[in-house]
């Protein structure tokens, strides 16, 4: 489906491209919403953001769409998390002729090793787990790197973005004060639980919470019948208190782990995308703070 996608696009995105009107502001492009979230935080009113992966959606199966290729033909900066997370950008960027550079926003952050042994489920050979902006430290040194992007394509409102990103990354790091305090209320050995796929293990490093996940990494690929049988095993041996589904993962196969194990479902969890405006996360502080009161209100002590 993807190879007929950019087949098309070749041919027609000149066309896609002409039709997009002029920006006075600095022209952006994140890969996906938290990134989106950042950006705003970042470039106010002095840029025209497009989010390519949107609320609610998975950025490790998305498709792209022809806007998409248009939006990064026009673009001045283009964000994305890196470490292979978006396997569908670097094809995309490149087909749609754009002269904009990937700014990779992981970059200098201290990464953990994949526990499947990498993220790439036929998307690359790297071994490092992507999400690191779970740790809201980690997404201070993201703020700060679209900053210096901004700073970059637009050096006469430079003091303006870095302005911008010390003010946020001030808030995430009260964010992170905040969350350390709220799960010191729960005894460590409580703070075993089961996710969706292996999205929260810089959250779970950052608070001190032990995450085992159905999924790798990647939610492209579904678990074997031996490694769910694996991890329901490990439940049981580790003593875990809690299972949550994910925003943008299919609940059948948690649902089934709860049945076995007879953990009771803890809530739903936000790991790679935002809500929309109205639901219970629609920008990455409130992201955070659902998760950590989710999981404390599922294991704390009965």
């Amino acid at each position: 489906m993807l190879r007929t996608f950019f087949a098309a696009l070749a041919a027609g995105l000149v066309a896609f491209a002409a039709a997009a009107p002029a920006q006075d502001r600095l022209t952006v492009v994140a890969s996906f919403s938290i990134i989106g979230d950042f950006a705003r935080q970042v470039g106010g009113d002095r840029i025209a953001l497009t989010v390519l992966v949107g609320p609610d959606s998975d950025a490790h199966s998305y498709e792209p769409r022809p806007q998409d290729a248009a939006a990064l033909a026009g673009a001045s900066v283009i964000l994305a998390n890196g470490a292979h997370f978006e396997a569908f950008l670097p094809r995309l960027v490149e087909t749609s002729g754009s002269k904009a550079a990937i700014t990779d926003l992981i970059d200098g952050v201290a990464l953990i090793e994949a526990g499947d042994g990498g993220h790439n489920h036929g998307h690359g050979d790297d071994k490092d787990d992507p999400h690191a902006f779970q740790s809201p430290a980690n997404a201070a040194v993201y703020v700060a790197n679209i900053a210096e992007a901004f700073c970059a394509a637009d050096a006469t409102a430079c003091d303006f973005y870095r302005t911008n990103a010390e003010h946020y990354s001030q808030t995430l790091r009260d964010l992170d004060a905040a969350m350390k305090a709220e799960i010191a209320t729960v005894p460590a050995e409580r703070r075993t639980v089961i996710s969706s796929h292996d999205a929260f293990a810089y959250f779970g490093q950052a608070y001190g919470i032990e995450f085992h996940a159905a999924e790798g990494v990647s939610t492209h690929a579904a678990p074997s019948a031996a490694a769910v049988a694996r991890l329901i095993d490990q439940a049981r041996e580790d003593r875990a208190s809690a299972i949550f589904v994910e925003n943008i993962a299919n609940p059948k196969l948690v649902e089934q782990i709860a049945r076995e194990t007879g953990l009771a479902l803890g809530g739903t969890l936000y790991s790679d995308a935002l809500t929309g405006p109205d639901g219970p996360a629609p920008n990455y502080v409130e992201l955070v703070r659902h998760n950590m009161a989710t999981i404390v209100k599922a294991i704390a002590a009965p």
